[in-house]
């Protein structure tokens, strides 16, 4: 049964600026934490394979979510169930492909190359999608917002290095990875749209996941996760860049649509260039710099219109909306 919020009738046209402004912050401020994933990443030991990472990651992040349910008003029973449903079901496979994916991309075409083609494409995938599955029709103001983004990161991360074979193949992972991203991210969507809370559609999603992927992290080996610095990695990774992550994610999700929500994920390469600048040395050239500026300006451009497309043309989100 679809839980509804109730809202008094005269308190519903001021109350949608607020919340849809704090669901914008909250899925920058997911993208962010996103984005610190590759710079700590590179202090785990020089031995750790992506694959490792990646799984220790989702399954720690995975299982951290469906821990803080309860703290987040929803019940760890109805994450069970909604394993049981072709949907959550879906969304739990998308996910462990996404994370799986991201990862061996990065280890074989590297950090900029395998995030532009994961990221990058993720909200063209997931508009087009939610397009097809949700009836949120892409407005003009979210291609150019996107637009303006994707080519941005395309100035911010492609330097045309790397061997071509490699490249190949962490193109076509990382590919993966975006189709992953971006199934997910419409699963979730519509779980919420059936009843779920934010929280339990989340970890549904990323605590099946964790499922698929215990087995994968124990083939990698674990042997890392005995050091102080894999142990630290792995928690940073999964506690922060997942669990706390997609909570905030997930809080977006339910008020914005999910076209312009992964418009406002491409945040994440935006922080990890100026991270990979400041904290590892990397250097970004003039075309790098004028590529950050334009992903800025995109992710403002779509903040503003978010906030003010879902308040003043629908102001009644708010009362459908699962918590």
């Amino acid at each position: 049964m679809t839980r509804v919020q109730t809202h008094p009738h005269h308190s519903r046209v001021p109350t949608p600026y607020r919340d849809v402004r704090r669901s914008v912050v909250e899925v920058l401020a997911s993208a962010v934490l996103f984005g610190t994933t590759g710079t700590s990443a590179s202090f785990a030991p020089t031995s750790t394979g992506s694959v490792a990472i990646g799984s220790a990651r989702l399954v720690i992040g995975g299982f951290g979510l469906i821990a803080v349910v309860p703290l987040l008003g929803g019940r760890r029973g109805r994450v069970a169930r909604l394993w049981r449903t072709p949907l959550g079901f879906f969304a739990g496979l998308m996910t462990a492909v996404y994370q799986l994916g991201f990862f061996a991309g990065v280890s074989l075409a590297g950090v900029a190359l395998a995030t532009l083609v994961t990221i990058g494409s993720g909200p063209v995938l997931v508009g087009v999608i939610s397009w097809a599955t949700l009836g949120e029709r892409p407005t003009a103001v979210w291609w150019t917002s996107t637009a303006i983004c994707i080519t941005g990161l395309v100035l911010l991360t492609l330097d045309g290095s790397g061997e071509p074979g490699v490249v190949l193949g962490g193109l076509v992972f990382s590919l993966a990875a975006a189709i992953g991203y971006a199934a997910y991210t419409v699963a979730t969507k519509q779980l919420m749209h059936k009843g779920a809370a934010s929280s339990e559609a989340m970890a549904a999603a990323f605590g099946l996941g964790a499922v698929v992927l215990l087995p994968v992290l124990l083939v990698a080996g674990v042997g890392w996760l005995t050091t102080p610095a894999g142990l630290g990695v792995a928690l940073w990774l999964g506690f922060a860049t997942t669990t706390l992550a997609y909570v905030l994610f997930g809080r977006g999700l339910r008020l914005l649509p999910a076209g312009p929500v992964a418009t406002l994920v491409l945040a994440e390469p935006l922080v990890a260039t100026m991270l990979g600048v400041g904290v590892l040395g990397e250097r970004l050239g003039p075309g790098g710099w004028i590529g950050a500026l334009l992903v800025a300006l995109g992710l403002g451009l779509q903040g503003l219109a978010s906030v003010r497309s879902q308040s003043d043309e629908d102001p009644s989100l708010l009362g459908n909306a699962p918590v």
